[in-house]
């Protein structure tokens, strides 16, 4: 296993070196969110009974940090690497597929969840929260960021330069992440995008997750975890599939 811990601890550091850009900045950005949010529509807008507007969106921006965090650790690895040159020495060692896969992945899910409890530390001073059911916060936390974090490594096999990544990380990530109801419940939604947010998978960790805190949803949270799990499995299928192949790893 030592080629697997060497990899994996080579990933959580290469984050944790520039922890001032990959951590503190998402933690600055989702305090601004908040910030400017909550000013606007704190008293205005009871997205639960008996919840404040600025409480229900700081579990929203966590789980939008983890999860934005998550994919970018491993694209941005995986590019990175291909693009230099260096990618051929991480792939020389005798590593199973599944423990190449398992090493980048892990490694984003530590990243998105320090990042997560960064934001979850700083806004808290800002906002009263309780946490109804702590076991799934923790849940959604790790598989969110298992789930994005295995979409990042699938984003960094396929792209051949930053601005492809750029693109889907522009173009899927971000806005499958903002109309996910980070800042709104579905049920403020017209019926037809109410019935559109129910194809975005994102929705069910958002969802899930904001239950873990408020013992309120918009969905059951074990139909949204077994939506989250399902999805899982089958990008690690694909991801597995990919590393297997050497579609685009191996000149």
């Amino acid at each position: 296993m030592i080629g697997w811990q060497t990899l994996l601890k080579k990933e959580v550091l290469r984050f944790w070196k520039v922890s001032f850009q990959t951590v503190l900045a998402p933690v600055v950005t989702a305090l601004l969110y908040l910030m400017i949010f909550s000013h606007v529509l704190d008293g205005k807008v009871e997205p639960y009974p008996g919840v404040s507007y600025g409480a229900f969106l700081v579990p929203g921006l966590v789980m939008m940090s983890v999860l934005q965090n998550a994919f970018s650790n491993t694209s941005s690895s995986l590019i990175q690497s291909k693009i230099t040159g260096n990618l051929v020495f991480v792939l020389l060692p005798p590593l199973s597929h599944l423990e190449f896969l398992s090493a980048y992945v892990i490694a984003a899910m530590v990243r998105g969840v320090v990042v997560g409890l960064g934001v979850l530390l700083v806004t808290v001073f800002f906002v009263g929260l309780t946490m109804e059911h702590a076991f799934w916060v923790l849940a959604y936390a790790l598989v969110g960021s298992a789930l994005l974090g295995t979409m990042g490594f699938i984003a960094g096999i396929w792209a051949e330069k930053f601005d492809q990544l750029a693109a889907f990380q522009n173009f899927i990530i971000v806005p499958a992440t903002f109309l996910s109801g980070v800042f709104y419940s579905i049920h403020s939604l017209p019926p037809i995008w109410q019935t559109v947010s129910h194809f975005n998978p994102f929705f069910y960790l958002i969802d899930g997750f904001r239950y873990g805190f408020f013992g309120v949803s918009d969905v059951s949270p074990w139909f949204s975890m077994s939506v989250a799990l399902v999805s899982l499995v089958v990008l690690m299928a694909i991801a597995l599939r990919l590393v297997v192949s050497g579609y685009k790893l191996r000149g």
